[in-house]
């Protein structure tokens, strides 16, 4: 298990993390997509915990620019063919260390960037090798809250979930 409180950064992937994987299409050819409205609270909250996100996806999609700038994410790379050389330079650039990075994802193409963080968390829908990677497997499946799961996990690992959501949301818990 890694140092939870070390956690700097998320990267989240899209498709199969806050997505079900399915790709919907109208008549006019446009890509769509289906999130859940319950992985907000995670983001929020990983905001207020001083967690910057960055959404890091294969495919590109004017629903994700659209759904990611209502999240208020901090960076969002679409059409990321090569994960791994794509982090390794943002950690560099950033100064970010192994134990200041968690990844967030579901599937093959996500497995060797996962290798450059502390941290991995992925949807109870995940694949074998993502999950036996995983430090935390969600009990939900992706795009139906398993990011807001994992990161309150996290937040609970790490002894903040309580205060965070109580002054977001005025819970009291």
């Amino acid at each position: 298990m890694s140092d939870w409180k070390n956690i700097k950064y998320l990267v989240i992937d899209v498709d199969g993390t806050m997505t079900d994987a399915g790709i919907y299409y109208d008549e006019h050819g446009n890509e769509l997509k289906k999130f859940c409205t319950k992985d907000a609270a995670g983001f929020f909250a990983a905001k207020k915990a001083g967690i910057q996100v960055l959404v890091l996806t294969g495919r590109e999609c004017a629903a994700t620019i659209r759904r990611m700038g209502e999240m208020k994410v901090d960076y969002l790379v679409q059409n990321c063919k090569d994960k791994v050389q794509y982090l390794t330079e943002f950690m560099r650039k950033h100064q970010i260390a192994k134990e200041e990075i968690g990844y967030l994802g579901d599937d093959i193409n996500d497995f060797s960037a996962m290798s450059l963080c502390s941290f991995v968390g992925c949807p109870a829908d995940s694949c074998t090798e993502v999950k036996e990677r995983a430090d935390y497997v969600s009990t939900v499946k992706g795009g139906h809250g398993a990011v807001r799961d994992i990161i309150e996990h996290m937040l609970r690992e790490r002894g903040e979930w309580e205060q965070i959501t109580a002054e977001l949301y005025g819970t009291g818990i």
